[in-house]
């Protein structure tokens, strides 16, 4: 009665809420019980009914674009993209369009999909769409203070120039039998391989894609990009520590970095260790103590900021620890899912090998090395990598946060005449280029791993690829040099605008080489290919993903 009294007017606020202590302290314990177990059954129903009604009947801003509706407060679609995104991307964009806005645990995220939509975000100045903002709370506790995300943009792109380096093409030359060697090496000796290293043997063995494409994606790395010292200290313990470090980069500490979990305990503990074995290479190769070849920790060494002020010890080795998880979870995932395409596909496996033959071929029947420059000429190769990326690009959504109020061009939005959709300072917005790069409006049989696609000069698979690279010459300087924005394109593998992976060549050289050797000493065998795994950071196949093996006779 006092509750009505005071929603009615009648009884001010202090004396309901006496009077509602008073008939609470007057219950027996049986009945408080069953009050309090229905205030606790209750709340989320009521909750959820609120959460309804509110979307049903609450004003909208005209400007707002269109909300996904969802049931459970705070939480939002998040069930549903986080289990399937593409399946959600493309039932929202049925409903609502390409410009929609979505809920995930409190947090407005509006997408805009297709090319227009990669373009608005991707190719959109800094200043409104931040990449800090998005990332650094996530990043930062894996790559260490003052690089990357945990840094202003332009002191990144700096950053960026100076890695860029380290990736010329006279290292890229010297690349190929460094990562020839490791994958050899590597099959001669894990137990995974071990029909494979009875040389007499005819029987077929199998490894897990991912398990082995990982191992030897980090091993090839350090071998070539990380340096000597990293490459002799790949044994157990540091193993052990990249897992640790590896912790950190799960979908729970995007959304709650600060969570006291006991793998992020791990994390930060591996972070220090491992900021100290890099700190160390460096300061004894300063003291003149370490015998070296040029790689990227030399090539580091010698970089300086436009003002002067040269890169600190901590600075490179906390871009070390970057280029070493970063790429390794990008071109491991990569690696997994074009072997695994290739096992799944034996003719395709065959045309690779005689491509081989073609091009390598010797005239007592062997495969003599390769160089650079022909593995960049291997058309099959090179189809089936970029194949590979349309379908199954590591990161599937690309976010920024909104630090300015900005306005949706209405050719993306296609609003009514009288109605301008506008992203709110503090909202988010997300980019997918896999939707477009598998959208069935823009591709053939989008949802077909088809290599040869690419073969044909007048096809969407060239046209996007040329769009991609600005093959006219027309390039745009972000700060790390001049580089294709690539944003309008249907097909973005290596993201696009001044986000663009420096990386990109580095990992078709890895990948060319790292498939090219199994390829030539392996037959490939797997019933279908996995699903993805979207419950990662990185899109990874489910498992089971083991493929069949067999030595091939040369």
């Amino acid at each position: 009665m006092s509750l009505a009294q005071y929603l009615n007017g009648s009884l001010p606020l202090s004396e309901a809420w006496s009077q509602l202590s008073s008939d609470f302290q007057n219950l027996s314990t049986s009945s408080r019980g069953l009050l309090a177990l229905a205030v606790f059954l209750g709340t989320p129903v009521v909750a959820i009914a609120f959460n309804v009604l509110w979307q049903l009947v609450a004003p909208r801003r005209r400007s707002d674009p269109p909300l996904v509706f969802y049931w459970l407060p705070f939480i939002g679609s998040a069930i549903a993209y986080g289990t399937d995104p593409i399946k959600f991307f493309f039932t929202c964009r049925e409903k609502y369009g390409e410009v929609f806005t979505f809920v995930m645990f409190g947090r407005r995220i509006t997408v805009a999909l297709g090319p227009r939509g990669n373009n608005f975000i991707l190719g959109g100045k800094s200043i409104v769409f931040n990449a800090e903002d998005a990332y650094s709370h996530f990043t930062t506790p894996v790559f260490g203070k003052d690089v990357v995300y945990d840094v202003p943009n332009d002191v990144f792109m700096e950053q960026k120039r100076f890695v860029k380096v380290g990736l010329s093409q006279d290292n890229f030359r010297a690349y190929i039998g460094m990562i020839e060697e490791e994958v050899e090496e590597f099959l001669k000796h894990d137990p995974s391989f071990a029909v494979y290293q009875d040389k007499d043997s005819n029987e077929w063995g199998s490894f897990d894609a991912a398990s082995a494409l990982g191992e030897i994606t980090i091993l090839t790395a350090s071998r070539t990009l990380q340096g000597k010292e990293v490459r002799a200290n790949l044994d157990k313990s540091f193993s052990k520590l990249y897992n640790d470090l590896d912790s950190g980069f799960t979908p729970l500490n995007f959304l709650f970095p600060k969570f006291p979990l006991p793998n992020n305990r791990r994390r930060d503990r591996a972070h220090k260790k491992m900021s100290k074995f890099y700190a160390d290479i460096i300061k004894k190769r300063r003291e003149g103590g370490s015998q070296h070849e040029y790689d990227m920790i030399e090539a580091l060494m010698h970089q300086s900021y436009r003002n002067g002020k040269p890169l600190r010890d901590h600075e490179i080795a906390h871009m070390m620890i970057t280029l070493l998880m970063a790429g390794q979870h990008t071109s491991a995932s990569t690696g997994s899912w074009v072997v695994l395409h290739i096992a799944a596909n034996p003719d395709i496996a065959e045309a690779l090998y005689q491509e081989q033959v073609k091009y390598f071929g010797t005239p007592d029947g062997k495969l003599r090395p390769m160089t650079y420059e022909e593995l960049r000429a291997l058309p099959l190769m090179d189809s089936v990598i970029r194949e590979t990326l349309r379908m199954h690009p590591p990161i599937h959504s690309i976010m920024r946060g909104v630090r300015n109020d900005v306005v949706i061009p209405p050719t993306l939005s296609a609003p009514s005449e009288d109605t301008t959709y506008v992203v709110p300072k503090g909202h988010w917005v997300l980019a997918s280029p896999l939707i477009s790069q598998i959208d069935p409006t823009v591709w053939r049989d989008s949802f077909k791993w088809d290599p040869y696609r690419w073969n044909d000069p007048e096809g969407v698979a060239a046209k996007a690829y040329a769009v991609y690279t600005d093959e006219t010459g027309e390039k745009v300087d972000y700060g790390f040099g001049a580089v294709s924005k690539g944003t309008e394109s249907p097909y973005q593998p290596f993201g696009a605008g001044r986000h663009r992976c420096i990386g990109e060549q580095f990992a078709y050289l890895q990948l060319g080489t790292i498939v090219t050797t199994l390829i030539r000493r392996l037959e490939l065998r797997i019933d279908s290919v996995p699903e993805h795994n979207y419950h990662t950071m990185i899109v990874t196949p489910k498992t089971p993903r083991s493929i069949s093996y067999r030595r091939r006779r040369i």
